[in-house]
C-alpha cells in the first residue's frame, strides 16, 4: 500500500462493480461498508484488510499478481 504524505491511498482502482453473490467490488476486493469506512481506518486495519482483499480478488479470479483479469 502507498503513502502520500500521512493519508494511505485507497486501494480502488476505477473499476467499482459489486459482486451479486460476494458483495465485494470487482475492482478492490472491498465491500461497500469497507470502501465507506476507508478513511476512517486505522493504518494497522487498512493493513490487515489489503491482505485480505489479496484474498479475496484471487477467490473471484482478478488479482493481477495472479494473471487472470
Amino acid at each position: 500500500m502507498k503513502r502520500t504524505g500521512k493519508r494511505a491511498t485507497s486501494p480502488c482502482i476505477d473499476v467499482c462493480r459489486l459482486d451479486p453473490k460476494t458483495g465485494w467490488c470487482l475492482g478492490c476486493g472491498r465491500t461497500a461498508g469497507e470502501i465507506g469506512e476507508w478513511s476512517k481506518l486505522t493504518p494497522f486495519r487498512r493493513s490487515r484488510l489489503q491482505q485480505e482483499l489479496a484474498r479475496r480478488l484471487g477467490k473471484l479470479g482478478q488479482h493481477p499478481l495472479l494473471g487472470s483479469e
